[in-house]
């Protein structure tokens, strides 16, 4: 369980770091430094593209395309629930904010969908290897 925990705070931390409404984000620290790009940010920069690169390839490739759909609808209808019930409200900008987390949680299930999978069905994944097709 810690392992899918720090999946998704890792996947916090990308998500927040790349861009934010609160102002402080690489997005927002690029903009401002336009046009003159310094060491700093582009190396910061080719860190978060790693880290992108790093996420979005597991997701697509632990859960596939649908999988990816059906992990956004699972998380979009959880989020209606929320707002439904009443136990979050869309003030001020909170909307955005789960938006945030919500892609946080499907790029952590993409993440740890292996270590899922094999503690809901007792079955081990294992990829091919390309280079023998």
């Amino acid at each position: 369980m810690m392992g899918i925990l720090l999946r998704f705070l890792m996947a916090l931390v990308l998500v927040f770091a790349t861009w934010n409404p609160s102002g402080h984000s690489y997005l927002h620290w690029l903009l401002r430094s336009l046009p003159d790009i310094t060491a700093p940010l582009a190396f910061t920069g080719v860190v978060l593209l790693i880290g992108w690169v790093l996420f979005l390839h597991a997701t697509l490739e632990s859960l596939g395309f649908l999988g990816v759909l059906l992990a956004a609808a699972f998380f979009g209808t959880l989020t209606w629930l929320f707002f439904d019930q009443g136990w979050i409200t869309a003030e001020n900008g909170i909307v955005t904010y789960v938006s945030l987390v919500v892609l946080a949680a499907i790029l952590a299930v993409g993440m740890a969908w292996s270590h899922l999978w094999r503690r809901l069905s007792g079955q081990v994944e294992v990829d091919e290897d390309r280079d023998q097709r």
